[in-house]
């Protein structure tokens, strides 16, 4: 088995993440895309404050890298209160829970990413407390067992998941307000390109920050990381400013093609195309072919695959169309018969 190929988009090493971290805007005047969310999120961020009461649980909903951390503290610095961030398979036991629910401040904000990973206990845990700011807690077991109710200060929820299909229906309803991200136009990118760039303190040129944002694959947090493997180019093989030229030999080092696929992607749809012969091919033999966990391919892949038109999603399980077919150079279902 080959050994997994690694690209742009996964999740940050600790020293990436200080800087990713740097990167992000702080106001919603300052995020940059999905206006109408900005605008709906305004509002009621707006009477909030004016009612000085706690903001209606937020759910954040798309695929990873559109925004939803930053939104979560952006809600915490309009309101100017606290926020406690945490993943949620970390939440293990009832009592990991109560324990931060216990320690927030009134309309704190409180983040739970991957929130469609909640234990089902701690989730129980948690309706009284969304609906009612109330913490029930079981003491003894048995005839002898008693509840104890502790009241808690109103605060905020937001989660944050990139499968809304694995929320449960009663956690789901308790949310009062859902948005849900979607990928970014080039024109938008580039704007965060150029923004990222004189936070990094490079120079960028216009039509680089244009083809970093091209081949972005829609999602901001994969072009400020392209952007910091272009800037690594620029000051290692030239004088730190980013040219054109210099962003496509760059791009070219790293693999990534015109549309935003790295070598990963393309592997994925010459798996399909040639050792599978176009698919149907099943998700778990997809993964033992690739070298690859099935959650990695469902969540970083095959989103922006699907939304290329490049594969497809069937009952039987994975097919290539013909888009993707052309595009790594493979025949195509007609040509392959003759």
């Amino acid at each position: 088995m080959s050994a997994p190929v690694q690209f742009l988009a996964p999740a940050a090493r600790p020293d990436e993440e200080e800087l990713e971290q740097s990167l992000r805007p702080r106001r919603l005047d300052d995020f940059v895309g999905q206006e109408r969310i900005k605008e709906q999120l305004a509002v009621a961020l707006e009477a909030t404050r004016a009612r000085g009461e706690a903001l209606d649980h937020v759910l954040l909903v798309g695929p990873p890298g559109l925004g939803k951390t930053s939104l979560a503290y952006i809600v915490r610095e309009e309101l100017g209160v606290g926020i406690r961030t945490v993943a949620g398979p970390a939440l293990e036991r009832k009592g990991d829970i109560a324990a931060i629910l216990t320690a927030l401040e009134a309309r704190d904000v409180l983040f739970v990413d991957e929130i469609h990973r909640l234990n089902r206990s701690v989730e129980e845990i948690l309706y009284p407390a969304l609906e009612d700011f109330r913490l029930d807690i079981v003491v003894g077991q048995g005839p002898s067992a008693r509840t104890l109710t502790l009241d808690l200060p109103p605060f905020t929820l937001v989660g944050a998941t990139t499968r809304t299909g694995l929320l449960t229906t009663p956690l789901r309803d308790r949310f009062g307000m859902t948005f849900r991200l979607g990928y970014y136009e080039v024109a938008q990118l580039a704007l965060i390109v150029r923004r990222s760039a004189g936070i990094l303190g490079v120079q960028v040129a216009d039509e680089a920050a244009d083809e970093i944002a091209a081949r972005a694959r829609g999602t901001p947090r994969v072009a400020n990381r392209i952007l910091r493997r272009v800037r690594d180019v620029a000051e290692v093989r030239h004088q730190g400013a980013i040219t054109l030229e210099i962003a496509l030999e760059a791009l070219d080092l790293h693999e990534v093609d015109a549309i935003g696929l790295e070598r990963a992607d393309r592997e994925l749809l010459e798996a399909i195309a040639v050792k599978f012969g176009g698919g149907p091919v099943g998700l778990s033999t997809l993964a033992v072919a690739l070298g690859e966990e099935q959650e990695t391919i469902e969540d970083v892949y095959e989103p922006y695959l699907l939304q290329l038109g490049f594969i497809q999603r069937t009952p039987r399980g994975r097919v290539i169309t013909d888009l993707g077919r052309a595009h790594v150079g493979a025949p195509t279902a007609d040509e392959s018969l003759f």
